[in-house]
């Protein structure tokens, strides 16, 4: 495969492809299928566990997470205890054997650290004694904001055995927070990462984001240094995205930018290489770590694998035959529907799947290699040929040329599907042009709510 640059016709930021299919191309199951069969056939020796909580102090103008400001009195308990009736009726689908085991778990939302610690201390015991997760025995990462991230919830995370806290800076400089419509000073960011090296968590990830208006490149290379000064193990960044519905779409809505563009791209190849020179790794696009930062375990964030078990309102679950949640939206009237339908919901209801969508063999093909190729170490082209039968360029051949032809493919390893450092700077152009028709379809024709 040649690798001679050429220039894209499309945008580098299509979308940010985190999980595949979008949750936007799942529609409501009329067969309500019960979990139990959907679980049946299922590998259940090593399955991931995620569990979803849907709150946060503030709402951050980029962010169209499913998440709601605030909570009203009485809310956080009622929906943990949902999240009970949820894990008993899961745990139950599953199967009372010893064949249940879980590799992997996470706390993620919204911010799980929006509970009290007393309230951590059950989420951590709905996890261990409702759905069997050891979280002392496996990797356990949790998100976090600055301004949640107190001492007394740190300590119930590092006691329960978290190995990770990843913490949502974003910027450390205020005028940027600001333009991000992320109202925090710097001043309590660092007490914040203060505590959180304090807690002795043995991972910290900080995220941190390009793009905001204002910036520049001095200004990315002050955040990336003020980062760096607390050595973490894990540094994610973020390209801005101006999403529908969000509160910087009503400031700026989102609309083809080259200008744009060519920012992102100059301060993501800086971020990229000041990180490189300072001892840490590529990951992905995105994730950076130290050269000498503990492993988190053979899954490491990979969130959308088979074998994944979401509880809470906003999580999903896969299955290798079928994807799954709840509803989904981002205007914040609906998500605030959507928690109290999922509050009162009794128990029975959590036995079957009510929103999803089917992988058939192509989708599945077509996951695998987007989960793959879009990480630094590429797709070995003997695994994909084991579980599928063909390669790559059997299933997808048109797509991985035009690839080549703009130099986003290496062609050094015969052993392995790589992308190049240029390939990689556009894994958010790559992915989208990896979703099938269907998808396609389907998102393009979901009614945003």
């Amino acid at each position: 495969m040649t690798t001679t640059p050429q220039p894209t016709r499309t945008s580098p930021y299509q979308s940010y492809v985190y999980a595949y299919p979008h949750k936007t191309a799942y529609r409501r199951l009329p067969d309500r299928p019960r979990l139990s069969a959907l679980w049946a056939a299922e590998p259940k020796n090593a399955l991931s566990l995620y569990l979803h909580i849907p709150f946060c102090e503030v709402r951050c103008g980029f962010c169209n997470l499913f998440t709601r400001i605030g909570a009203p009195d009485g809310l956080t308990g009622a929906y943990l205890d949902a999240l009970e009736r949820q894990a008993t009726a899961v745990r139950q689908a599953l199967g009372e054997t010893d064949e249940v085991r879980f590799a992997t778990a996470a706390f993620g939302g919204g911010t799980p650290t929006f509970l009290t610690a007393p309230e951590l201390e059950r989420l951590c015991d709905l996890a261990e004694r409702r759905m069997g997760a050891d979280l002392s025995a496996v990797p356990l990462s949790v998100e976090a904001s600055p301004a949640t991230a107190t001492a007394d919830r740190l300590a119930v995370l590092a006691d329960r055995g978290a190995t990770r806290l990843s913490l949502g800076v974003q910027s450390f400089v205020d005028s940027e927070a600001r333009a991000a419509v992320r109202p925090q000073r710097r001043a309590d960011v660092e007490a914040a990462l203060a505590r959180v090296r304090d807690a002795r968590i043995p991972v910290l990830n900080i995220d941190l984001i390009y793009g905001i208006d204002g910036q520049t490149e001095d200004t990315w290379r002050h955040s990336l240094d003020a980062a760096l000064a607390w050595r973490p193990e894990e540094l994610y960044l973020y390209p801005l995205y101006v999403r529908p519905l969000t509160g910087l779409d009503r400031r700026r809505p989102g609309r083809p930018d080259p200008a744009w563009d060519e920012q992102r791209l100059r301060l993501y190849r800086a971020g990229r290489d000041h990180l490189l020179a300072h001892g840490y790794t590529q990951q992905s696009m995105r994730m950076f770590r130290r050269a000498d930062a503990p492993p988190q375990g053979a899954d490491d964030y990979a969130c959308q694998t088979d074998g994944m078990i979401g509880l809470g309102c906003g999580a999903r679950s896969y299955t290798a035959g079928l994807h799954y949640s709840f509803d989904y939206a981002v205007d914040m009237h609906e998500i605030r529907t959507i928690i109290d339908d999922y509050v009162s919901r009794p128990a029975a209801d959590f036995a079957h799947a009510e929103y999803g969508r089917r992988i058939d063999a192509d989708e599945a093909r077509r996951r695998h290699l987007l989960q793959s190729l879009l990480q630094a170490e590429g797709l070995r082209l003997d695994d994909y040929r084991a579980r599928f039968g063909s390669t790559p360029a059997d299933d997808f051949g048109a797509e991985l040329e035009r690839f080549a032809d703009r130099g986003w493919l290496t062609d050094g390893d015969p052993t392995t599907l790589t992308l190049t450092p240029e390939g990689l700077a556009h894994s958010d152009a790559i992915g989208p042009e990896l979703f099938s028709p269907a998808v396609r379809a389907a998102m393009t024709a979901y009614e945003r709510k």
